[in-house]
């Protein structure tokens, strides 16, 4: 079975064909979020820590850190600042630091930008994901030597210099080809984690259809754990959570190991629980009855959010009190 190995100082995850689905929190990514993009730009870290905790507290096993943001004032003063070379490198430093100081989970460090990526290597603790690398013969040449030296796994995007091909035949060639340019690196195929590329269902009726097939595929073929941006399958339409909902148990049946998605939405962690459930993967099915107490608990009014970390602080008192009667 392939086993991906990420690591914080203190913790281990392991994204595997026999794992809980990895949960890898989206929220800290200042893209489309003009009122994050603002703080950061301001120096302000608060929404940042607080995205990070809830994220782990509703059931987040890694973070994602994205420093794409774009600084409108300070550009408008120094140019440097319309460089995403220039802001993203120390940002995503500074990231990185602020949300390891709070959480015990792995990082994902999620930037187009190999200065970035390096930033985050330098600065994560443990052993977190790369996101990422993709079939482009110049990215391949500059970010898989970084993989090899920093011995750490990497998301390849199925996409190449020709594109997004809307033929899964391609994505799987060029996720095969990634897989083997790596292997040039010293790089094993247990660390390329492949984002088979989920297109809009309102784009195109197939693209559920065809993620699944594409996934079988990357599993049996090639043997590799896969990842995704889950929402993008609900892009443009109305009720998108009911859609994600779906689309990830089936994505899990067909055998996807992790993906980037907002645990803060209690229907999505539902459906991820109940995958792992029915996929044998949720020992004496104890995460299943815990997210039952936690959706009783919102019933009464209280956020997934608030209603989790009263659960976790409950827990905890449990197990406290066992210490101090032993």
């Amino acid at each position: 079975m392939t086993r991906t190995v990420l690591e914080s100082k203190s913790k281990t995850v392991t994204i595997g064909f026999d794992e809980p689905f990895c949960v890898i929190g989206e929220r800290i990514n200042p893209t489309g979020r003009k009122k994050l993009a603002a703080e950061l730009e301001q120096g302000d870290f608060s929404t940042v820590e607080m995205d990070a905790l809830e994220q782990v507290l509703c059931g987040a096993t890694v973070l994602d850190i994205n420093s794409g943001a774009v600084f409108s004032n300070k550009m408008a003063e120094d140019p440097r600042y319309a460089d995403n070379n220039f802001v993203e490198p120390p940002l995503m430093r500074e990231l990185c630091a602020r949300v390891q100081a709070i959480t015990d989970v792995p990082l994902c460090i999620d930037s187009s930008v190999p200065e970035a990526l390096k930033a985050g290597l330098e600065t994560c603790e443990g052993r977190p994901l790369v996101n990422s690398v993709t079939g482009e013969e110049d990215r391949l040449e500059t970010v898989l030597p970084l993989i090899k030296k920093y011995n750490v796994p990497v998301v390849a995007i199925s996409n190449d210099d020709t594109g997004i091909s809307d033929d899964p035949e391609v994505r799987f060639a060029v996720a095969k080809k990634i897989v083997e340019r790596a292997a040039d690196f010293g790089i094993p195929a247990h660390d390329i984690v492949v984002d088979p590329l989920v297109m809009p269902i309102g784009a195109k009726a197939t693209a559920g259809r065809q993620v699944f097939a594409l996934v079988h595929k990357l599993r049996t073929e090639l043997g590799v754990n896969t990842s995704c941006g889950a929402s993008n399958i609900s892009f443009g339409l109305p009720n998108r959570h009911g859609i994600n909902a779906a689309f990830l148990p089936m994505a899990i049946g067909a055998g996807m190991t992790s993906a980037i998605m907002n645990p803060v939405r209690s229907v999505e962690m539902e459906a991820v629980r109940a995958a792992n459930l029915l996929m044998d993967h949720d020992e004496n099915g104890m995460q299943w009855i815990r997210l039952a107490k936690v959706i009783e608990a919102m019933k009464a009014g209280a956020t997934f959010a608030e209603a989790s970390k009263a659960a976790a602080a409950a827990g905890a008192g449990r197990r406290g009190g066992r210490r101090g009667r032993s």
